[in-house]
């Protein structure tokens, strides 16, 4: 029977991450992926036939570390330089634009204010940024390491003077409503600015959990959270990953998909020793490293009964629905907005935060709104392999969708939210239905169902003042290891979250080497 060192399932950009580390060091990785590709969430997927899009369509804070360390370069993959411009989009065609740090389109006495709320938000951001690639403590610990751990985050909070350090504390759980309104007098540069908060999440501008602390961990490192399309696309970074972790000694399985975790009791108690493949095949290791969502993997892959009540119930109660639906179109050539040269950017739509907060109102009862809130970019302006020459992809994210649909999702309700979507862009950019060849919608329980993500997530669970840092997952997995010796977490469920940085991956495999 196969022995390995460590043994990872999913091979979504985390997983990669963690297996080249390991791999690095000498270890004997073994890489399980049910889908037949690498990615997770970035992989490509053709929604007709030439066209290719993927459901995480920009990078923004991709760890310069992790490509340095990973040797990225060396299997194609070049960090970004130019970022996309965001734009939020006006029906009357007069946007705002963020871009090199400066934003246009809107009063002198709100650009004024951007440069201000710029540098004390890059101020914050630069003061945790260290700690992303870090383990975080338990509360508590004792340890000398984890002592010094502390010791850098107060001294880097306190380095910011008592003025920006009585701001940090005040904003840190400050609902994005607040936080914009304080600042900005322009709707739609609040809502531009805003949107990095509440992507992604369960959470709405006056929610009063923290998106403030999401926005700081998305302006970590040099990108200063802007967003862009590396060459090759998302999928571009993704393969090179895939090379890496190959080139580092790392086996991968594709279509191999994990039924179980084996849990065997010895003399102090229960121990991880291995998987069991969806085909009945045993595979054993010293230990396991899980890339999949907590729930996911403590109920589906572990089980309740090898677990102590009260982690399960912590596990049970996470805030794990997904509010995110994703649009592809098929174009037949380059969408057209009203007031832009060219669509090369990251497009908002949301007129005001109140239309984000509506959205997410009707999400919340399990119903689609009638104007729902996006983002748009169209890739296949930076990597033309996503679609035929001369022809293009329209990809969206789209806010509020709910997981659970009242009623239910059928067909008919995914054309009804994908049409209500398109109807929205048409707005702005008023011959898109003419140019359209094909559209594919996916909701939240699509998300759940293609790629095994509980929720339909994007990010595992939610990423809230309360299950982030020392509570991400929850109490006794915060720091990788978990209840169970020899089973470790390496996902965007783990400290730091969500989002295509690898910084979770990284820290699980020095927390395993270490």
């Amino acid at each position: 029977m196969d022995h390995y060192d460590s043994i990872i399932i999913g091979a979504g950009h985390n997983g990669l991450v963690a297996a080249a580390y390991l791999a690095r060091s000498g270890q004997q990785v073994l890489l399980l992926e049910a889908a037949d590709v690498c990615g997770g969430l970035g992989r490509k997927r053709e929604f007709h036939p030439g066209f290719q899009g993927s459901v995480a369509h920009s990078v923004s804070h991709f760890s310069s570390k992790i490509a340095n360390d990973l040797s990225l370069s060396s299997f194609g993959y070049e960090s970004p330089t130019n970022s996309l411009a965001t734009v939020g989009l006006s029906s009357d065609g007069q946007h705002t634009v963020v871009k090199d740090g400066r934003v246009e389109g809107v009063g002198e006495k709100d650009a004024a204010a951007y440069q201000e709320y710029r540098r004390q938000m890059r101020r914050f951001a630069d003061a945790l940024s260290p700690f992303w690639l870090k383990t975080i403590p338990r509360i508590g610990s004792a340890g000398m390491s984890d002592l010094m751990t502390f010791g850098h985050l107060g001294l880097n909070i306190r380095k910011l003077g008592k003025k920006d350090m009585r701001e940090f504390m005040r904003i840190a759980t400050l609902p994005v409503r607040d936080l914009m309104d304080e600042n900005f007098e322009n709707d739609i540069l609040k809502t531009t600015l805003g949107w990095d908060g509440l992507i992604g999440s369960k959470l709405a501008p006056r929610s009063p959990n923290s998106a403030v602390l999401a926005m700081l961990y998305r302006m970590a490192g040099e990108s200063e959270g802007t967003h862009a399309i590396p060459a090759g696309g998302v999928a571009g970074l993704i393969d090179a990953l895939c090379q890496s972790a190959k080139a580092s000694g790392a086996e991968i399985r594709h279509s191999a998909a994990v039924s179980r975790i084996l849990i065997e009791g010895g003399a102090d108690g229960l121990v991880a020793t291995g998987v069991q493949l969806a085909d009945g095949q045993k595979i054993m290791a010293s230990r396991v490293v899980s890339s999949a969502d907590p729930k996911s993997t403590f109920f589906n892959l572990v089980g309740v009964e090898h677990l102590d009540i009260g982690f399960t119930n912590r596990i049970r109660r996470l805030r794990c629905d997904g509010y995110v639906g994703k649009l592809h179109l098929a174009l037949n050539g380059a969408p057209e907005f009203a007031g832009l040269d060219k669509a090369d950017g990251r497009m908002i739509i949301a007129p005001k935060l109140d239309a984000i907060e509506f959205a997410y109102d009707d999400a919340k009862y399990g119903e689609c709104s009638r104007n729902p809130v996006m983002e748009i970019v169209v890739p296949s302006l930076h990597d033309a392999s996503l679609a035929p020459e001369n022809q293009h992809v329209l990809s969206a994210h789209v806010m509020y969708v709910p997981h659970k649909l009242q009623g239910g999702w059928t067909d008919a309700a995914r054309v009804a939210i994908g049409d209500r979507a398109i109807e929205t862009i048409a707005q702005y950019a008023p011959n898109i239905r003419a140019q359209i060849i094909h559209s594919e919608f996916l909701t939240p329980a699509d998300l759940e169902a293609d790629y095994g993500v509980t929720g339909g997530h994007w990010h595992h669970t939610e990423m809230a003042v309360d299950q982030m840092l020392m509570m991400r997952p929850t109490y006794e997995a915060a720091q990788y290891g978990t209840p169970v010796p020899g089973l470790y977490l390496c996902g965007a469920g783990s400290h730091p979250g969500g989002d295509i940085t690898g910084n979770a991956g990284h820290n699980a495999a020095q927390e395993i080497l270490r």
